[in-house]
């Protein structure tokens, strides 16, 4: 196997996706323990790659589509190449860094020949190796099929497990103020309640649910963690809460995120990237799914649970008002309160158990 010392990785996806990408990251830095690893990905996903033990470097390229001009993509494409890197490696299967590794002149432009659909693209007529990727993607952790890249390339046999950025000083100090603000419980209970479209968000009427049960049986604390734009959302599912709970939205960097899951007892969620970023921190978790399937983006975490009522539609690209049970979406509907309860119980239960 070639050795490389200065690859570059392409990750112009969501905050989900880079998180599992890291695994794939994790390989490379096995496969090739003394080279340079940079990731090139969107402004608001670098808090989750900067500080990556497994990555030395980020470039941050303002990807919006149809609106990035020529110049733009020659300016990057300069400073890429004006780092000299000897490989690089897809993740994401976009024609727009493709073109830039080209234009760039890196030597060796590794990708697949699917990652997110079975689709063929053009895209490969830009890379110098591609290659197949065997598996059903979506029977298949979409972790292994960033690493499976890695596999076939290399020709190493592991797997890996996606690694977070360190936490600092600062997030952990960030944190302390926040749990300031709540009152004084036994348990610490995070919940993430708006998905990133309307078929990934459980029921208001359900999480209410959880809220009461969980506060009617045990000694908790209640909060929500969410982007800036969920906060007036998370503040119509709080009006309707039986106890105080916190709204965090537009208060935590992603790292402050990580630091959060660390200390809290359990996390109850949608399926959305703060679940990855839980995941790598070992927290207890539930995450309820929709349209999606835990088959393909089940958080990798040993204590996280999942429930799907693994509808025949399903995994969907429905808009919510194409769905055809709308306005009552059966995937997340069906769902139900009760045994999410019931599993929240027995992990609050557990957790006391270690803790006594």
């Amino acid at each position: 196997m070639k050795t490389y010392r200065n690859i570059i990785v392409n990750a112009l996806v969501n905050l989900g996706d880079v998180i599992l990408t890291t695994s794939a990251v994790a390989l490379l830095k096995k496969a090739y323990p003394d080279a340079r690893i940079t990731m090139l990905v969107k402004p608001v996903v670098r808090q989750a790659v900067v500080n990556n033990p497994f990555i030395d470097d980020v470039i941050v390229f303002d990807y919006k589509a149809k609106s990035n001009s020529f110049r733009q993509m020659l300016d990057m494409a300069h400073e890429i190449r004006d780092r000299h890197f000897d490989i690089s490696f897809s993740f994401d299967r976009k024609l727009r860094p493709a073109i830039l590794m080209f234009l760039a002149g890196v030597p060796v432009r590794v990708g697949a020949d699917r990652i997110f659909d079975d689709k063929p693209s053009h895209v490969t007529w830009l890379y110098t190796k591609t290659v197949h990727i065997p598996h059903d993607l979506e029977n298949t952790l979409q972790a292994e099929t960033y690493q499976e890249i890695v596999r076939q390339y290399t020709g190493i046999k592991d797997h890996a497990q996606p690694v977070f950025a360190d936490t600092t000083p600062e997030n952990d100090a960030h944190v302390d103020e926040l749990f300031a603000s709540l009152p004084k419980a036994e348990h610490y209970i995070a919940l993430c309640v708006k998905g990133t479209f309307e078929l990934k968000t459980w029921p208001k009427e359900y999480f209410v649910e959880v809220v009461k049960a969980l506060a009617d049986k045990y000694n908790v604390s209640f909060f929500i963690t969410g982007a800036p734009g969920d906060k007036s959302y998370v503040d119509e599912v709080i009006a309707d809460m039986p106890v105080p709970v916190a709204n965090f939205c537009g208060h935590t960097s992603l790292t402050d995120l990580a630091a959060i899951f660390k200390r809290v007892d359990l996390f109850v969620t949608v399926d959305t990237g703060a679940t990855h970023i839980a995941a790598t921190t070992g927290v207890p978790m539930v995450t309820m799914y929709g349209c999606t399937s835990p088959k393909r983006w089940h958080p990798i975490n040993k204590n996280a649970f999942v429930f799907t009522s693994e509808e025949p539609c399903c995994p969907c690209k429905y808009r919510a008002e194409e769905c055809p049970s709308n306005p009552k979406p059966n995937c997340l509907w069906h769902v139900k309160p009760e045994a999410v309860i019931k599993k929240c119980e027995e992990m609050l239960d557990e957790a006391g158990a270690v803790k006594e």
